[in-house]
């Protein structure tokens, strides 16, 4: 009876390249399979210590600190930007695990810069965002959104101060208006004032002051109106 030989399976030929190099301290530029490369420090053959990458696919640049294979601690990003050819950063600032953590800067697509906490790859903690339009917010963060205390400077030169949740000014806070020399002290609910002062304040600086004094208005049960406006407010909590 003939002996039939059973093929044996090998792993492909780049797995084998990677198994014998046993990548560990300072090497020159190593290629992965997919085309990236790295040049850097290793340790346990994964990339760990001082290093840079570059991705072949989207030609993006990271060079920082690395531990245990993914970006952690100091580090910048940078993406090649297509009609130019040129590199545009991104990020420069802390991270943790692969992500973005700690204190870093953010530079969108747009003129737009987030200078503040991150937290696994978002906003969180204190941070100032320094939008297109010109408004800078500066504050608290959680999840990518205003919350908590904060304050907005609009471009017009207007402003807000006070409590924000999920982005939106919720709770007490204070809303000047420059341009006619009055401010709003009051209570808010998904952005909407519900009830609250309206007040001269720096009038006579203003460019355009209101060309009548604010009436004298009483509500016949302005603690109601509070209480509903705060009600709303805490349901939502």
């Amino acid at each position: 009876m003939p002996y039939i030989k059973k093929s044996q399976k090998h792993p492909p030929f780049s797995t084998l390249l990677d198994i014998k190099a046993q990548k560990s301290g300072l090497r020159r530029t190593v290629f992965s399979a997919t085309g990236n490369e790295y040049t850097g420090e290793w340790q346990d053959n994964l990339k760990h210590g001082k290093g840079a990458q570059v991705w072949k696919k989207s030609g993006a640049i990271y060079n920082g600190e690395w531990k245990f294979g993914k970006r952690d601690g100091y580090g910048t990003y940078s993406v090649l930007l297509p009609e130019t050819k040129e590199y545009a950063k991104k990020y420069c600032g802390g991270w943790k695990n692969g992500k973005k953590h700690g204190y870093g800067m953010y530079f969108y697509n747009t003129s737009a810069v987030y200078e503040g906490e991150w937290s696994e790859d978002h906003r969180s903690g204190w941070g100032r965002m320094y939008h297109e339009s010109g408004d800078i917010y500066e504050g608290e963060w959680i999840n990518d959104k205003s919350h908590g205390q904060g304050i907005i400077r609009f471009a017009n030169g207007n402003w807000y101060e006070g409590t924000w949740r999920d982005g939106k000014k919720n709770g007490k806070g204070k809303f000047y208006y420059s341009d006619k020399g009055q401010l709003y002290e009051g209570f808010w609910v998904d952005g909407i004032a519900k009830c609250g002062t309206l007040s001269d304040f720096g009038r006579n600086e203003a460019p355009t002051p209101m060309k009548y004094p604010i009436p004298e208005i009483h509500l016949v049960d302005m603690q109601m109106v509070l209480r509903e406006a705060e009600l709303a407010y805490h349901d939502q909590c």
